[in-house]
C-alpha cells in the first residue's frame, strides 16, 4: 500500500501522521518537543527516551509514550528499527498525560503499521477514523511496562544518583551481588543525614535506594545484551556475580526473561 499524498487543505482534518527510522547504536536525538503527542515504537534493538522527571526502555515490541509538550531526548542503545506516530491532542482526548513504557499488542503493532503504510490519518475518511479510533482504545488499555526509571527532583538527590551511580561504576569486583553502595558516605557528601536521605530519595522517587539502584542496573544489563554481549557479561554489568542470578532477578522485575525481549518470542 503505497502513502497517499496530502495537500495543505487536508491539514486540518489530518489526526495522526507517521514516520519511520533505522539508526545506528549509539546514535541520539537531540532534547525537543512536539505539539502531538507521539507513540514511538520499537521493532529492533533496544531505545530509551528521557526527560526531567525520569527514563523509559523500549526493548522490541514495546513503545514509549510521550505526551505533547514534554521535553525529551532518545537514545538508541543498539541498531534499532522504530516506528513514530504523532496524534492530534484534540482530536484524542483521555490519553495518558505522562510519559511511560507500553507493550505493544499484535492488535496495536498492525494498526501502527497500517497507519505507516498510507503514511497519515484524514477524518474525512471513515476507515481511516476507525484506525485513529482503534489506536487510542488499544493506548488506553495497553499495560504499562516496568522499564520506568523516575528520576529525583531536587538537587541533592540528583547529587546522590550520581554518587551512586559513580559507585557502582567503580566497584573493584563482585564479592557478592549488588554489594550495597555506602550510604553515609553519600549522605555526607550531599549535606544530609542517613536516613534524611532515604527519606527524600523514596518521596521523590517512589522508590527506596535499594530498590532505585536495582532497577538501574538491571536496565543496564538490558542494554548490554542488546550491544550484543552475551548473558554473563550483562549479568556483571548489573552487578551480579553469575548469569542465574541476574536472570531471576529480570524475570521477577520485568515478568519474562532478558533473552526472550530480543528473539521476538
Amino acid at each position: 500500500m503505497s502513502r497517499k499524498r496530502r495537500s495543505a487543505a487536508d491539514e486540518p482534518f489530518i489526526d495522526l501522521r507517521s514516520s519511520m527510522g533505522d539508526v545506528g547504536g549509539g546514535e541520539r536525538i537531540v532534547d525537543h518537543r512536539h505539539d502531538w503527542h507521539q507513540l514511538i515504537a520499537v521493532s529492533a534493538g533496544l531505545m530509551t527516551v528521557t526527560t526531567e522527571v525520569g527514563a523509559w526502555t523500549a526493548p522490541p515490541h514495546w513503545a514509549v509514550w510521550v505526551p505533547a509538550q514534554i521535553r525529551h531526548s532518545i537514545r538508541f542503545i543498539a541498531p534499532s528499527r522504530f516506528t513514530a506516530l504523532y496524534i492530534r491532542p484534540e482530536s484524542t482526548p483521555a490519553l495518558p498525560d505522562r510519559c511511560t513504557a507500553l507493550a505493544v499488542s499484535p492488535l496495536l503493532a498492525a494498526l501502527i503499521g497500517r497507519v505507516a503504510a498510507i503514511g497519515m490519518v484524514d477524518r474525512r475518511d471513515a476507515t481511516e477514523s476507525a484506525l485513529a479510533t482503534l489506536i487510542a482504545t488499544e493506548l488506553r488499555t495497553l499495560s504499562v511496562a516496568p522499564f520506568t526509571l523516575p528520576h529525583p527532583t531536587s538537587e541533592a538527590m540528583r547529587h546522590a544518583v550520581e554518587l551512586i551511580a559513580d559507585q557502582d561504576a567503580n566497584r573493584n569486583g563482585l564479592a557478592s551481588d549488588l554489594p550495597s553502595p555506602n550510604l553515609a558516605t553519600i549522605a555526607r557528601k550531599v549535606g544530609l543525614g542517613l536516613r534524611t536521605l532515604e527519606r527524600r530519595f523514596a518521596r521523590e522517587t517512589g522508590l527506596t535506594i535499594g530498590q532505585w539502584r536495582r532497577h538501574r542496573l538491571l536496565l543496564i544489563g538490558l542494554e548490554t545484551l542488546a550491544a550484543g554481549a552475551p548473558v554473563k557479561a550483562a549479568a556483571a554489568a548489573a552487578g551480579y556475580a553469575g548469569p542465574s542470578a541476574f536472570v531471576a532477578a529480570f524475570r521477577q522485575s520485568f515478568g519474562i526473561t532478558p533473552g526472550r525481549y530480543f528473539g521476538g518470542e
